[in-house]
């Protein structure tokens, strides 16, 4: 029995030494925005929407045919936006890594051969570039939630339920298109929108780390009669891995204030 635990110890300490850790953004030296948006359109890729995510920063969303694919799958749509975060404070860019979330956003349907091409396309566009120090051994980030009892990416926020058309009409509309960023139309039965959040809500991002904007802006999945949002503390978790679980307190009220926010489109 001493030498079967002795074997199953050695076992654990090797695979965890072999773990391979994947980064969840890419930070590169400062480009301004406009920069970016022009570099990425010659790489191919379409540029949904710039949106200041924080003071003196921006987020840009952007996708290209292979994404739009992926996000086409049952369930899939918020793979289909890659973000890059333009800090013009702290004179930075910060690309969400496709691999990290890829892998959490595909599930099961994770395709390895797409989303390192989408990888090896950012890295020729914008040089040099580093993984961050946010990040997750690659075995866990499908899999991931933050601590037991917290949600898993299956557990999404179900919002409203109506015809897809009547659905996105909603989020157009609402507050006269104040909040509506961008609809992405990934199959006939399937967007994926950019919305904004209320100015009070969006605070967190100051808050537990600037570095990580491209958290932001949120998006709402329609599929099938259903409007969805990733749960927000699952995806907060998500992009910012590094998180104690003190400073995920410190914005407790945050993720129902989200959910708050991405209804309010869809009352009567």
């Amino acid at each position: 029995m001493k030498k079967i635990l002795l074997f199953a110890v050695a076992m654990l300490a090797f695979s965890t030494l072999n773990a391979k850790e994947i980064s969840a953004y890419l930070v590169g030296g400062y480009v301004d925005s406009k920069t970016v948006s022009k570099k990425l359109e010659a790489a191919g890729y379409e540029v949904l929407t710039t949106y200041p995510s924080v003071k003196d920063g921006q987020t840009i969303v952007f996708t290209d045919a292979a994404l739009k694919k992926e996000g086409a799958k049952p369930g899939r749509a918020f793979a289909a936006v890659l973000r890059v975060f333009v800090d013009d404070k702290e004179k930075m860019i910060s690309i969400t890594n496709p691999i990290y979330f890829g892998k959490a956003f595909m599930q099961d349907d994770y395709n390895d051969v797409v989303f390192q091409k989408e990888l090896a396309t950012i890295k020729k566009t914008f040089g040099s570039l580093k993984g961050s120090v946010d990040k997750l051994d690659e075995d866990d980030i499908a899999g991931y939630h933050f601590m037991m009892g917290m949600p898993y990416y299956e557990d999404a926020d179900e919002l409203a339920e109506g015809k897809c058309t009547d659905l996105l009409a909603k989020v157009k509309a609402y507050k006269k298109g104040k909040f509506f960023l961008f609809s992405l139309k990934l199959s006939d039965t399937s967007y994926l929108v950019g919305y904004d959040l209320a100015k009070r809500t969006k605070k967190f991002v100051e808050k537990i780390g600037r570095a990580n904007a491209a958290v932001l802006p949120y998006m709402i999945k329609i599929e099938k009669g259903k409007a969805t949002s990733l749960e927000a503390k699952y995806y907060l978790a998500l992009s910012y891995p590094l998180l104690s679980m003190g400073e995920f307190t410190t914005i407790a009220t945050v993720p129902g204030a989200i959910k708050k926010d991405l209804s309010k489109p869809f009352k009567k």
